[in-house]
């Protein structure tokens, strides 16, 4: 079926809501904005951090730009590691690997934090390469990591390569680059979201996700 498959980091491979949630609070903190609530910065997990901090709270271009370094400061120390892999996530991506499926993360999170959050929980080892956004913000659109990702790809017919992933971006990132999509409803998008966007399937476990990828 296929035979490349580039998965979202964030709600896909692993729950990375409590450190990502405590970075925003933190962020905004800086800014006087008392949030108790962390689910109501779920929202945040996903996106590029600087749409959410504009769309959320309306921050100016400069203000998202500067509660992002506020994140940072947060996520680097304390958020990076507040974060835990969803139960049966190494299993399948030690059984895709075996079967010679070639994986690949893209995600918009920046590469450098991806690599070493891959890298702490050992799910580097199933993975040939990862994609991600710059520190800079430049590549943080979904559409422009998977159109990077796919650089790495340009000998592997699209029919045989699919996105996984969580949240409305990577189902339209995907789409925009031709590609099919599966949609996790285990992560932080709502059914409603993914349903909307219409990926070309939606899967509600870790274990569904493996049976169709393995076809």
């Amino acid at each position: 079926m296929y035979e490349v498959i580039l998965f979202d980091l964030d709600g896909t491979l692993t729950d990375s809501q409590l450190g990502i949630t405590k970075s925003v609070q933190y962020a905004l903190a800086k800014f006087g904005i008392d949030e108790p609530d962390l689910e109501k910065l779920t929202p945040f997990v996903g996106p590029p951090l600087t749409h959410s901090f504009q769309e959320f709270y309306n921050f100016s271009d400069a203000e998202a730009k500067e509660g992002v370094a506020y994140y940072r400061e947060y996520f680097t120390q304390k958020g990076m590691y507040e974060n835990q892999v969803y139960p049966g996530i190494p299993e399948m991506l030690r059984e895709l690997k075996n079967q010679g499926k070639r994986l690949m993360v893209a995600t918009s999170k920046p590469i450098f934090f991806a690599e070493q959050i891959l890298a702490h929980f050992s799910l580097d080892r199933f993975f040939f390469a990862a994609a991600g956004s710059n520190l800079d913000g430049t590549r943080m659109e979904k559409a422009e990591v998977i159109e990077f990702a796919l650089s790495y790809l340009e000998e592997i017919p699209q029919d045989k390569l699919v996105m996984v992933g969580d949240r409305k971006h990577d189902i339209i990132g995907a789409k925009k680059n031709g590609l099919d999509v599966i949609a996790v409803a285990y992560g932080y998008g709502s059914l409603e979201e993914l349903q909307q966007e219409e990926p070309n399937y939606l899967v509600s476990s870790v274990e569904e996700l493996g049976i169709l990828l393995s076809k």
